[in-house]
């Protein structure tokens, strides 16, 4: 009987799968600063609860052994820390540790629209859509 393979990589630990660290690895380097720096800032606006160097550390892919996807707290203090929407961790976060596609679009003005959408008024929302129908009229039994 051959041996039972225990090594399958989850997808925080795929290659395929590293938005998240790369995006906060990346993000880091491009601001120039250090883990130290960056925990001083990670601090969520709603709880005051702040994320420490080493989790930080660990999220940015850092350690083996794969990485416990973060808490929603702990995004706001990252999107704080790393001067990043937090849509945009929350999509990074979503394709890394759960599998979770965002919103795909040619552009990437249209990821933009959709986020700014829900801040729109009920009418005003309305009002939208009704010149979206009027520029590209709505498919045969779409809303149905």
């Amino acid at each position: 009987m051959a041996p039972i393979d225990n090594s399958s990589a989850t997808p925080e630990q795929s290659d395929s799968r590293r938005q998240f660290t790369d995006l906060l690895r990346e993000r880091r380097a491009e601001l120039g600063e250090g883990l130290s720096r960056v925990a001083m800032k990670a601090v969520d606006p709603d709880t005051g609860k702040s994320v420490k160097r080493g989790r930080i550390y660990r999220l940015e892919g850092n350690e083996e052994g794969g990485i416990t996807p973060p808490d929603f707290w702990e995004l706001q203090a990252l999107a704080v820390a790393y001067r990043l929407p937090l849509e945009r961790l929350q999509d990074a976060a979503g394709q890394q540790f759960h599998g979770v596609d965002p919103l795909r679009s040619g552009s990437s003005e249209a990821v933009a629209y959709v986020h700014k959408l829900d801040s729109l008024p009920p009418d005003q929302r309305e009002r939208l859509m009704h010149l979206i129908d009027t520029l590209v009229p709505p498919s045969a039994g779409e809303g149905e």
